[in-house]
């Protein structure tokens, strides 16, 4: 039975052998448990080398999140890339036979590559190879639990396999023509299985779309409410969750790996001398983060783009610090996020060494440990004194027969004092400018 070769994984498709016979191209897991790994380090000569290192390292950590084993490593720094196969020819065969003298059964390189240069790596080295992208989409895939989450993953597959489906079916034809009219090279394998893609794409898209529709109803609600809202970014296993479970009592999964956290989690916080707010924890951000993925999680993403204060948060004790916050500064400017407010959170400060806190030049800032509550109490001032930026000093007067009202006031600001008058009270709070349209009809002019 000859079957054509295909370079799509986990797309729920069928294909046909040369016989008729309809198969099933199931999903298989890229990189499976114990997997013994080559991780290959690549750049050019322009880039810093100390960061070509620096990605390498994070790449060996991507393989261990994925349930691979790291066998050995290597770096390559060229002047400009290889298009049939991305690396030299003379690093090819040296990796050939480092596969064969570990007994490696895949190959993960730090850089794109395309389906052509897959193949014929894959030819030379004989083992499997994945890039940096296919990478990040297995650790997402294995990390997926609900259905918006599936979703995303899915979508985000598919529109990275497209590209790299060019000559994957070598050639061959999914139907041929056998009456007049209908002779000829017929559709291409490939072409057809592009065609169902296209259309599942569409479909998970449509999907998505009333997943979006359903967050934004969530968000208009929390606006008509005047409730704040808090939205922790940051690079992946900075501690966001244990963060949200320290700051608001919950007891959301928190791992320490990369990408534990896929779906948006909202939960409520109640801040000293502030009003009620909410505080939602985000998918992490990451070196060479898979355009495709962006694409994805557009619907996860609004969460933050809609906040009205985000959190950065930044592990304190990692030697990467300053790198890590260069790439979400990086990703904030790229998702016009720059003129919100930002409080930089630098976590995990009861392991950091104490002299890591002399490099930090981001304001305003404040220092805790998410593990053991340090800075946990000042953090929330901060975050109520933010709000409270945001609100005005307004006096407002409430007849005996509205007095009943003052406490729906209290449920939507603090009330700071309250005096009573000859025919009412006059009460004073701080509200947003959409809270004093909603009380106007009280407001002391």
């Amino acid at each position: 039975m000859k079957l054509a070769r295909l370079f799509v994984w986990g797309l729920g498709l069928q294909t046909r052998t040369s016989e008729g016979e309809t198969l099933e191209l199931t999903q298989t897991p890229r990189l499976k448990n114990n997997e013994r790994t080559l991780v290959i380090g690549v750049g050019l000569k322009s880039e810093p080398v100390g960061e070509i290192k620096e990605n390498l390292l994070e790449l060996e950590e991507l393989v261990v999140a994925a349930g691979g084993e790291v066998v050995g490593s290597l770096i390559q720094v060229l002047p400009q890339w290889n298009p049939s196969t991305l690396i030299g020819t003379g690093k090819v065969e040296e990796i050939a036979e480092m596969v064969r003298d570990s007994a490696a059964q895949i190959v993960v390189v730090d850089h794109q590559l395309s389906g052509v240069q897959t193949r014929n790596l894959e030819s030379a080295i004989k083992a499997r190879v994945l890039d940096r992208n296919q990478l990040i989409l297995d650790i997402f895939a294995q990390r997926a639990q609900t259905f918006e989450g599936k979703l995303q993953v899915e979508l985000a597959q598919l529109l990275d396999q497209m590209p790299r489906m060019v000559d994957a079916w070598m050639g061959s034809l999914s139907r041929q023509g056998g009456g007049i009219g209908t002779r000829g090279p017929g559709e291409k394998a490939i072409e057809n299985d592009r065609r169902r893609i296209r259309e599942r794409v569409a479909l998970i898209k449509k999907k998505l779309e009333t997943v979006r529709k359903s967050r934004a109803q969530h968000r208009s609600s929390r606006r008509r409410h005047e409730i704040p809202s808090f939205a922790l970014i940051g690079y992946t296993n900075s501690g966001k969750s244990s963060l949200l479970n320290r700051l608001t009592g919950s007891q959301v999964m928190a791992k320490n790996q990369v990408f534990a956290t896929l779906d948006p989690t909202t939960r409520k916080i109640f801040l000293p001398d502030g009003p009620p707010a909410v505080v939602t924890d985000t998918v992490g951000f990451i070196r060479k983060l898979p355009t495709n993925l962006i694409e994805a999680f557009k619907a996860t993403l609004e969460e933050s783009a809609e906040a009205d204060i985000l959190l950065h948060v930044v592990d304190l004790s990692s030697p990467n610090m300053l790198r890590q916050i260069e790439v979400v500064e990086e990703l904030i400017e790229e998702f016009n996020w720059q003129d919100k407010k930002i409080i930089h959170v630098f976590n995990k400060m009861d392991v950091a060494p104490v002299e890591r806190q002399f490099q930090i030049r981001q304001f305003p800032r404040v220092f805790v440990s998410a593990l053991t509550g340090q800075g946990i109490e000042q953090l929330k001032r901060l975050m109520a004194d933010s709000i409270n930026e945001m609100q005005t000093d307004v006096q407002l007067y409430f007849p005996r027969t509205h007095e009943h009202k003052i406490f729906d006031l209290s449920r939507d600001t603090k009330v700071i004092r309250k005096e009573s008058a000859t025919e009412g009270t006059i009460c004073y709070a701080q509200m947003t400018p959409a809270l004093m349209n909603r009380w106007r009809e009280y407001i002391v002019k």
